[in-house]
């Protein structure tokens, strides 16, 4: 995705779709191959993220706002990427043991 200043709306020949975002107030230009419904929510995420900032801190410049809501959002960025590693981890270690398992039983069977 990415914000332009073309005012253009619908699909340019290029295959990506142009929609028309709106965060913090700041009406934008997005173009992307996402799907328009996918391309607001990203946007409303983006807006809640930095309303959360500016209703918690008193920060005038708009672009520390997006500084910290970026890293807001990185955050929880990581802490998923952390988490679905522990949770695969998880399952190969099961996976494993049953693996195990199953031999021990076949050897045992034969």
């Amino acid at each position: 995705m990415e914000a332009t200043s073309d005012s253009a709306t619908g699909n340019p020949r290029d295959g990506k779709n142009v929609v028309q975002v709106q965060i913090l107030g700041h009406q934008l230009t997005i173009r992307g191959e996402a799907g328009q419904d996918y391309i607001l929510d990203v946007a409303q995420y983006v807006d809640k993220k930095m309303r959360e900032v500016t209703e918690k801190l008193p920060v005038a410049s708009m672009s520390k706002v997006a500084i910290l809501a970026s890293l807001h959002i990185a955050d929880e960025l990581f802490k998923e990427r952390a988490n679905k590693d522990r949770v695969g981890t998880d399952v190969n270690d099961r996976a494993a043991e049953l693996a195990r398992r199953l031999d021990e039983v076949l050897g045992e069977v034969s």
